[in-house]
């Protein structure tokens, strides 16, 4: 077994925050959107954007940019929404992410992924799967699972309405 605890060769969908290079296991993406109207929900964290109608259903969309302590993401041609599902203490939650533009499908192997660093014992960094390196480039492998707190995800879950009429 890997250090990491990644034992297989993986696919990862790569995307960038900024100048940054992010990925996140193929399996928990739903689909990729372009931008559409974001509706803002009063008293939610900064880096929870708003809601979207996604064919009906409620779903909350997170700036990762500010939950990463970057600045907001600004629109542009290539920003798009990554629909994923999360999965917490068996409860599954459908969030979007916005994106600064998505990069491709990456297929990483166990011997491509080293640990996530270290960085001290006050900073999380239990949402950092790996560091991926391809072509001396590293990406940071997100564990979505573990991106948001239980507190944070219930919080987010309370705000919000089952579906959404159209």
């Amino acid at each position: 077994m890997s250090t990491t605890g990644i034992t297989e060769t993986t696919q990862y969908l790569s995307f960038k925050l900024g100048e940054e290079l992010f990925a996140v296991d193929v399996a928990k993406v739903r689909e990729i959107l372009d931008v559409i109207a974001i509706t803002k929900v009063p008293q939610t964290p900064d880096y929870m954007r708003g809601v979207i109608n996604l064919r009906g259903s409620v779903v909350p969309v997170m700036d990762m940019r500010q939950k990463f302590g970057l600045p907001p993401t600004e629109r542009t041609v290539n920003t798009c929404i990554i629909v994923m599902e999360i999965n917490h203490d068996g409860e599954t939650m459908v969030l979007g992410s916005l994106a600064d533009s998505v990069q491709e499908v990456l297929e990483l192997g166990p011997e491509q992924i080293e640990p996530a660093p270290k960085i001290g014992i006050r900073l999380r960094t239990d949402f950092i799967k790996g560091m991926g390196k391809v072509n001396d480039q590293f990406i940071i492998i997100l564990d979505i699972d573990q991106l948001f707190t239980m507190d944070e995800l219930t919080t987010i879950a309370e705000e919000l309405p089952e579906t959404v009429h159209e």
